[in-house]
């Protein structure tokens, strides 16, 4: 964390989203939070030689938000990232049916991570950051029901190939940690992150994180 000690002012400029998830925006909306502007990074989400799953969750979440935060000065920016691993392998945003079914068939009967980094960067330039773990067991999957799952489409653009919020929430047996994590975005993390930097959020005291 590298946000003030102190408690902060009350922010008062806009507040950007740099991501283009709409799962992000959505659960943001949950908890009474609206971005003024939604801007995607852009940035380059390849990880690097021998870099551990939750080290690229914390820089991605930071790049995206410095990035968005050069471009519009005077505004609260917050950048996130999730990232699936099994062990120390980073499991791709599945794209075609074959990147899905590997995926699934990987995470069938065992315990996987996901990272979630955070990076909030506020108008005066403090910056606050945190990293979410959570764990998801997924019971043994049949070759049929990776097939049905796979013809749903629910699992194209997602991290591990699944969606938890959709009909993958029949794969999974255990989950310790944050759920909203898993769908995008740590709701409760996300909002201590804000508040701690002077950004108003429902029912959340803006005195620290």
């Amino acid at each position: 964390m590298t946000a003030a000690s102190a408690p902060a002012a009350r922010l008062r400029g806009p507040f950007v989203l740099a991501s283009s998830s709409p799962r992000r925006r959505d659960l943001l909306a949950q908890i009474g939070l609206v971005p003024d502007v939604i801007v995607p990074s852009g940035i380059d989400e390849t990880p690097r030689p021998r870099e551990l799953p939750s080290a690229l969750a914390r820089r991605l979440a930071r790049a995206k938000a410095e990035a968005v935060a050069a471009a519009h000065p005077g505004a609260l920016v917050l950048g996130a990232d999730s990232v699936v691993a099994a062990g120390r392998r980073v499991l791709p945003k599945a794209e075609t049916e074959a990147e899905a079914r590997a995926c699934l068939a990987l995470l069938s009967g065992r315990r996987h991570r996901v990272h979630a980094g955070i990076c909030a960067v506020a108008p005066d330039g403090r910056r606050a950051e945190r990293l979410v773990t959570t764990v998801v067991a997924f019971r043994r999957l049949s070759e049929a029901e990776i097939a049905g799952y796979l013809a749903t489409g629910e699992w194209h653009g997602k991290a591990g190939g699944y969606a938890i919020q959709g009909r993958a929430a029949l794969f999974v047996r255990f989950l310790s940690g944050s759920y909203s994590a898993v769908v995008g975005l740590p709701l409760a993390e996300t909002a201590a992150l804000l508040a701690g930097l002077g950004y108003p959020v429902p029912w959340v005291a803006t005195n620290g994180c």
